[in-house]
């Protein structure tokens, strides 16, 4: 599959957590080609501020794998990741990081560029527009 095809996979993960009222954000973790996770923003569901997708999806790929490092995985996100997962990302150590629509506020690479393993590969864009429009529409819902 391509990066195109899975961050399809995380959006659809997005749009379950907006149906649920949470922050529609979705990650699927790969390793070796096959999808060992596939989640959203818990964060209301759990009251957890801590339970966002990237976040799920570690936790649940380390859980498939039986250990906490992900060396073989490449996660897939619809929005770029906050500082505080940037910083899981990077002590699991996934090397491959996709993401769709940049956060400009709140994102790793205003506040902390450095989080992540300092050899991962990032790549932007994915799906971007998909990406961008799911959240902005949420947010407007929400103002009403």
């Amino acid at each position: 599959m391509t990066d195109e095809e899975y961050m399809r996979k995380a959006l659809a993960e997005a749009e379950q957590a907006a149906k649920e009222d949470e922050i529609p954000i979705g990650a699927v973790l790969v390793c070796r080609g096959r999808i060992i996770a596939r989640t959203h923003n818990l964060t209301e569901t759990l009251c957890d501020v801590t339970a966002h997708a990237e976040m799920q999806a570690i936790t649940a790929g380390a859980n498939a794998l039986g250990g906490k490092y992900l060396t073989d995985c490449t996660l897939y996100v619809t929005v770029e990741p906050c500082p505080m997962c940037a910083g899981a990302i990077g002590w699991a150590q996934i090397p491959r990081i996709v993401y769709g629509a940049p956060d400009e506020k709140r994102g790793y690479r205003k506040i902390a560029p450095n989080a992540l393993h300092p050899k991962a590969e990032v790549v932007s864009g994915v799906l971007e527009d998909e990406c961008r429009e799911l959240m902005q529409e949420f947010f407007r819902k929400k103002r009403k």
